[in-house]
Parts: structure tokens; sequence; C-alpha cells
């Protein structure tokens, strides 16, 4: 039985429905996409501007080359900016000191040892730490690591680079431990195998075989979690003080460029003023070491693949 004419009809429309459809979902998705490349980029330009600004009134080598922080100064205002970077490069190596061993510690565990109902159980409970709000760790830091550190070695201050170093490790262990485990995990079982059949121990194909393969994803988890460390902000500005130091000393209050970033956007400053102005040439600097270290986990990841 021959369709109608107006089935025609309708089956030509539904066609030409579906070709608009098609090409209008492209344009769509693609201006969803964009939104995060527009948002990054607005970002990046307002760092640029206000920091070209920034620079408009305080030498360029002054701020890179100086040794010394001291931007509320009455006399004169220094705008040195290493007193902060060390500062976070503190926090920082004690942050992975803490999350490396433990994080891949674990990472190994759950790749090699746990049954498939534990890794059920425990990876998500690991995982939980990521969503703990920083300010929760920050307290936590400030009320109850600092007092136990004290407890031991009296001389530690109330603010000090150790307590938030060591939270801030807490803090990434879950992004160290749940990347590196899927790298391991992604490892072929038959390569295990292999080793087991040679006599290997489940601690031998772990060290030998696993971590070799799966380098990349555990040396670019490590990196990210670095830069996670470098950028955090509540618990540096609740649990480290707001002292800009250049020098060596772990004990004492420190101030990281996070932390010195909330401190003027509390009000300390007026707009429009060098201090003001200050935040973004700080923040410019933070992206850039972020950016870095993003960019060196792509390499890593890119150079040390294995392919199976």
């Amino acid at each position: 039985m021959r369709p109608s004419v107006q089935e025609m009809i309708a089956k030509s429309n539904g066609k030409k429905n579906k070709k608009v459809l098609e090409k209008i979902i492209p344009i769509i998705l693609f201006l969803i996409a964009s939104v995060s490349v527009l948002t990054s980029i607005g970002i990046v330009l307002t760092l640029i501007f206000e920091t070209i600004t920034f620079f408009t009134r305080v030498p360029f080598f002054d701020f890179i080359f100086g040794t010394t922080w001291l931007p509320f100064s009455n006399n004169e205002a220094q705008f040195g900016i290493w007193p902060l970077i060390i500062g976070t490069l503190k926090v920082t190596l004690i942050a992975i000191i803490v999350a490396v061993p433990i994080g891949i510690s674990a990472a190994i565990y759950l790749s090699e040892y746990a049954s498939e109902n534990v890794r059920r159980v425990v990876k998500p409970v690991l995982e939980v730490l990521a969503g703990v709000p920083t300010i929760v760790y920050g307290f936590f830091a400030l009320t109850f690591v600092t007092p136990v550190l004290q407890a031991i070695y009296p001389e530690i201050k109330i603010f000090n680079a150790i307590s938030p170093g060591i939270v801030v490790g807490i803090m990434i262990i879950p992004m160290i431990a749940s990347l590196s485990e899927d790298a391991m995990s992604s490892v072929p079982k038959s390569i295990r195998e292999g080793a087991l059949a040679m006599g290997s121990t489940k601690f031998e194909v772990a060290w030998k075989i696993t971590i070799p393969a799966a380098l990349s994803g555990i040396v670019a988890s490590i990196v990210l979690a670095v830069s996670r460390a470098i950028g955090e902000t509540m618990i540096v500005s609740l649990a480290a003080g707001s002292t800009p130091r250049f020098d060596g000393d772990f004990t004492g209050s420190i101030q990281t460029m996070t932390a010195y970033i909330v401190q003027v956007s509390k009000g300390d400053a007026g707009y429009g003023t060098t201090i003001y102005y200050s935040i973004y040439a700080v923040g410019f600097t933070l992206f850039l070491f972020t950016m870095a270290m993003n960019i060196l986990a792509g390499y890593v990841s890119k150079r040390f693949r294995e392919e199976y």
C-alpha cells in the first residue's frame, strides 16, 4: 500500500528537522565547551593587565630578585617576591614528604594486595579526604596538629610551616593514591602473571614490574599533587601565619603566596593602591608555577608512557 501524500510530507519534514538538529547540536556543544576556554582566557588577561599596572609602580627586577616583602611598611614598601615563594615551597616540600610515601604505598596495596571487596570499600573512603573543605583542614592543623608538634618539640611556634605542610600532605594523599592506583591497575595482568610464574613475590612484582610500567601515571600524579599543594589557600592562611621570611626556618611563622592574597583581599588595602595591584602580580606568579607543573605533568606522562 502506497503512503498517502500527508505521510510523505510528514516524513520529509522529519528528515529536514533531523538535519537542522544535527547542524545545531555541534554549535551548542561548541559554545558550551568554549565557556571554560573563554573563562580561562579572561582570567589570564585580567592577571596580565593588572600585573602590568603593578610593574608601572614597582620595578620588575626588584620584584623578581628582591628578598624582602614589606608591602605595609610605613617607611618604604618593598615588594621582593622571594619570601613568599620560599614560604610556599616550605609547605609544599613537607606536604610531598608526607603524601608521596603514603599515597604510593596505598596505591600499591590497593593495586597488588587488596581483594576486590576491600578495594571497593577502602578506595572510596580514601577519596573522601579529597572532599573535606580546606578550611576544616586549616582548623585541624591549627588546633590539633600544631599542639601535638609543640608537645614533641616545644620550640615550634603556633604559626609554622610544618603543621600546614603535614595537613596539606594529608589532603593530597587521595590524589596521589587514586591516580597512581589507576595507573598501576592499567598494567596488563599477563605481565604480573608472567613475573609470578618466574618465582617473583608480590612485592617484587609491584616494585620491579608494576611501578616501572606505571611510572608515567605515578609521576604525573605526584606533579599534579605538587601543583595542588602550591595553590592551597585556606590551610596556610589559618595555620602558617603572615610573616614573609627569606630563610630556612620551618618552626616559625611564614607567609605563602596564596596567604598573602587572602590577607589583602580581606580589606587590608584600598582599591587602586600598589598593595592592591600586588595581589595580581603574586597571583600571576602563582599561575606561572601551577602552569609549569601542569606542563611538566603532561611531558612526564608522554615521556615515560609504556605501550602494550
